[in-house]
């Protein structure tokens, strides 16, 4: 998988919250472990747009609820500086479920989603309405 062209300030934690913005069933996510992260003692590791992420289902329905899914970060609030000078920020933080082979649960993706994503989860931005 290759990295992204873009720099991407990495803001959510361990414990943030993330709208779902599929159609997959679940509603919110609380990120749990960071995917490929290591880390120093005492310091927690952070996502930005683009990283896998492990996280629960607070909200939707029960088949999800209270179960880790693979959430792949596709909004975040904190801006991105593209290389033309350019930065993007958006007005929430958002996710979409992916399986094992990291391919999107969902059928379709509601709201925009950012160009970084679609160079590394292509099936991803297949679905999505919008990139930004």
């Amino acid at each position: 998988m290759k990295g992204l062209t873009t720099h991407v300030s990495k803001t959510l934690i361990p414990g943030s919250r993330l709208a779902c913005a599929d159609n997959s069933g679940a509603s919110e996510f609380m990120i749990i472990h960071i995917v490929g992260k290591g880390g120093r003692k005492g310091r927690l590791s952070a996502a930005g747009i683009g990283d896998i992420v492990v996280a629960s289902v607070k909200k939707g329905t029960p088949q999800y609820l209270k179960k880790p899914v693979k959430v792949v970060i596709i909004r975040q609030k904190a801006p991105i500086r593209r290389p033309n000078g350019m930065r993007v920020k958006f007005e929430d933080n958002a996710g979409v479920m992916i399986d094992d082979s990291h391919l999107p649960i969902g059928t379709e993706i509601k709201g925009a989603m950012a160009r970084e994503v679609a160079e590394k989860f292509v099936k991803v931005a297949g679905i999505a309405s919008r990139l930004v």
